[in-house]
């Protein structure tokens, strides 16, 4: 676990205390999402658990529109609350299904995003259970060689990269994929670059020629103007867009309900469980 500065363990504290609350307000929850502390109850560098600053989860929200989406690694709804920020007119465009591994991640993220179908498992089970397809997949994934449950792995990718097993994932759910990268994984040098240009050898080069899939910039945002907007590391990123097409995936079996049930907003204290009092009351 990381050491907070006074000022960080403080704003962290103001956030466990805002998730004391039923309902949360729009503010309230962009001061969750700018200052609850992932690291002050996990050693996230083990997970490679790195929220994505707010600034460039609104960048990656433009490239990924209405419809039905999946966020893998959701973290604690991140990207998937900038999509809604950026159809705030029109909330009911999206239909976003959230999943995560890290239970006191998925807690906070039902408080931001109570809309979404929040699901409390790992990436690599997500094929098995029977979602059906997607318009878009986003995701802010682990980066590197960061241990996998087991050793799963993705339906075609056998390497040691999270972010590309992901990305193999995504595309048997999703018609699009948007995904934030580290710049070496990304199969093109944009950000921080006097130009575009591709990566003609490396991983990323190997993984796009494997799979047949073809790493874009999309709109082409300039991610390097947050690159000191993480906590705790600095990666130069790139906003990587991927068009999968149409693929069928056949449902394996029904996910429990008890993973997938939108649980109801709560109106009184005595409805929020004892572990989600514990976890978001306890101080930094």
């Amino acid at each position: 676990m990381a050491k907070l500065s006074k000022a960080q363990a403080k704003a962290h504290q103001q956030a466990c205390e805002l998730l004391q609350k039923d309902v949360l307000s729009e503010d309230d929850k962009l001061f969750v999402l700018e200052n609850w502390q992932e690291s002050a109850s996990h050693i996230n560098t083990v997970a490679g658990a790195f929220f994505t600053p707010l600034e460039l989860a609104m960048d990656l929200a433009i490239e990924a529109h209405e419809g039905r989406v999946i966020d893998l690694c959701a973290g604690i709804g991140m990207l998937s609350f900038a999509m809604r920020q950026r159809n705030p007119f029109n909330t009911s465009a999206l239909d976003i299904t959230c999943v995560e591994i890290n239970p006191d991640y998925v807690a906070v993220g039902r408080k931001i995003l109570p809309e979404a179908k929040w699901i409390q498992a790992s990436v690599f089970d997500v094929l098995g259970m029977g979602l059906g397809h997607f318009d878009f997949a986003v995701s802010n994934p682990p980066f590197g060689k960061i241990t996998r449950p087991d050793g799963k792995k993705g339906p075609r990718y056998t390497g040691a990269e999270f972010e590309f097993h992901v990305i193999d994932i995504a595309a048997h759910l999703a018609s699009y994929g948007v995904f934030i990268l580290p710049q070496m994984s990304a199969g093109f040098n944009y950000s921080g670059k006097p130009g575009y240009s591709r990566q003609m050898s490396g991983k990323a080069f190997e993984f796009q020629q494997k799979t047949g899939l073809t790493f874009e910039a999309g709109c082409g945002v300039d991610t390097a103007f947050y690159q000191d907007k993480w906590r705790a590391v600095a990666p130069l990123c790139e906003i990587v867009c991927v068009e999968f097409g149409e693929k069928a995936v056949e449902p394996i079996k029904e996910i429990p309900s008890a993973l997938t049930d939108r649980p109801p907003t709560p109106t009184t204290k005595a409805s929020r469980s004892v572990g989600q009092l514990n976890l978001f009351g306890d101080a930094a």
